[in-house]
């Protein structure tokens, strides 16, 4: 169901549960800003999330909280989990959902990276 990405941090998603360790992940990549791992539903031959490690609901909270270290480290992070992935050269689509309206399931800031396979028109017409 999708989330109201103005409401505080919840401690109890499912992210925060995986970076806890108390749900496990099968992780790709990890560094001290950023957790990759894959999609426990993908929908694409490569279908990874990257998710900040600090507690951030979206896009637009993570742009304005969190510090240029935590956002260099996870914008590079997505690009090296494509790579790692090998999504890299044949290209792939970054997505992250914001709010109801885009569909925001888990209220923690995450990026998929789907490649693997062509993946069509970015949005249904």
């Amino acid at each position: 169901m999708p989330i109201d990405h103005k409401q505080p941090y919840d401690e109890t998603n499912i992210f925060a549960r995986i970076l806890r360790g108390e749900l496990p992940a099968k992780t790709v990549f990890e560094t001290e800003h950023a957790l990759a791992f894959h999609d426990i539903n993908p929908v694409s031959a490569v279908h990874v999330l990257v998710i900040p490690k600090g507690a951030y609901v979206s896009w637009e909270d993570f742009s304005a909280n969190a510090s240029d270290a935590e956002i260099a480290g996870f914008v590079r992070a997505v690009g090296e989990t494509a790579r790692i992935v090998g999504a890299e050269p044949q290209g792939y689509r970054l997505l992250a959902n914001t709010g109801k309206r885009a569909g925001q399931e888990v209220p923690h800031l995450h990026v998929h990276i789907f490649g693997g396979q062509p993946l069509g028109p970015m949005l249904a017409r």
